[in-house]
């Protein structure tokens, strides 16, 4: 039996010719994204950054929206994985829970700096182009057994009152997220100076075990 073999077309690599170049591609592509935004950043930027040709976006990312499925779906949401690899067994307390939220944050923005100012630009935002296909990855797991602690603590008097659990993941990521984004805005403010990861972790601990999970002040009076 004769083996025919077929010619390749011309100018198209062969499949796995270049078996970094697709992960090089994605990294070239978040830090992109998070520089400049999705809708600024063009195929032949994301070639020169990853140091290939553009045909090479072209051939492993075409059309465009292949190329944002791949970004959430193999970068973004490894963040979140991260994020949330270490907690605690539920049900636990809400302190612990959201400490163990804040340095999980913390850790995958250590490994993966590109995330806050994507969170902030793409996601939050509401003209962020990657807002719909992030949805399926937040952690809905993890939000349920947070709101969950908080109205537990809530009942045992150990969470303020005025505490609603439904906006408790939404202060975390305001509390980790926003400011890791933005510090290079907030150094030139008085008293931001060197805004480190360190010194911003210790203020979103403070902040969060104080208003989240600190002790329930009395009832108020109405007058």
């Amino acid at each position: 039996m004769v083996t025919v073999h077929r010619p390749r077309t011309r100018g198209r690599p062969a499949r796995n010719a270049h078996p970094a170049a697709r992960e090089s591609l994605l990294d070239a592509t978040v830090a992109l994204f998070a520089e400049k935004g999705v809708a600024a950043t063009t195929a032949a930027e994301i070639a020169v950054r990853a140091g290939v040709t553009p045909a090479l976006v072209h051939y492993y990312f075409h059309p465009r929206e292949r190329l944002l499925d791949a970004v959430v779906d193999e970068r973004l949401s490894r963040f979140v994985a991260h994020a949330v690899r270490a907690l605690p067994a539920f049900p636990v307390p809400a302190s612990a829970l959201i400490e163990a939220l804040v340095d999980g944050v913390f850790d995958a923005a250590r490994r993966m700096p590109w995330m806050p100012p994507i969170w902030i630009r793409e996601i939050v935002s509401g003209g962020g182009l990657l807002r719909g296909r992030m949805i399926g990855h937040l952690p809905v797991h993890v939000i349920a057994a947070l709101q969950a602690a908080l109205a537990d603590g809530k009942r045992r008097g150990t969470v303020a009152h005025d505490i609603d659990p439904a906006f408790a993941f939404l202060s975390i990521a305001g509390a980790t997220l926003f400011p890791l984004a933005t510090r290079s805005l907030w150094a030139h403010f008085p008293g931001g100076g060197a805004l480190s990861a360190a010194r911003l972790r210790r203020h979103a601990h403070a902040v969060l075990s104080g208003g989240l999970t600190g002790p329930a002040p009395p009832a108020r009076t109405s007058r």
